[in-house]
């Protein structure tokens, strides 16, 4: 993601964000480039700021560029909007699969 050319048009208020999701899909697209430490930290530092961030028509542009913020974005919005970004016989497939895998850890039939 080249964050001049195609976040150009983002409030200043998502500068940040924008940066860290590029730093993100460099690391998504050169694995080994970070430790496993270094790339958690990332990970945790945009959840935080993506908790901290309106959604708004702006962010969700930003999110269609960074395919590996948009799933922190999903999962940190899960609990509450489940599978969000995802489309949706994605969405249907993957928590299906979900509640079957946690029934059959469980013990229970699905």
């Amino acid at each position: 993601m080249n964050t001049r050319t195609r976040t150009s048009k983002l409030p200043d208020r998502l500068s940040t964000l924008a940066s860290l999701a590029a730093l993100l899909e460099r690391l998504e697209h050169e694995p080994g480039s970070a430790s496993p430490l270094q790339y958690r930290q990332l990970s945790e530092q945009i959840t935080r700021v993506l908790s901290q961030t309106d959604s708004d028509p702006h962010l969700h542009a930003l999110l269609a560029l960074a395919p590996a913020t948009s799933q922190l974005y999903e999962n940190l919005r899960y609990p509450h909007a489940g599978l969000c970004r995802s489309p949706l016989e994605q969405a249907l497939t993957a928590e299906m699969a979900a509640a079957t895998a946690i029934a059959k850890a469980r013990g229970t039939p699905s």
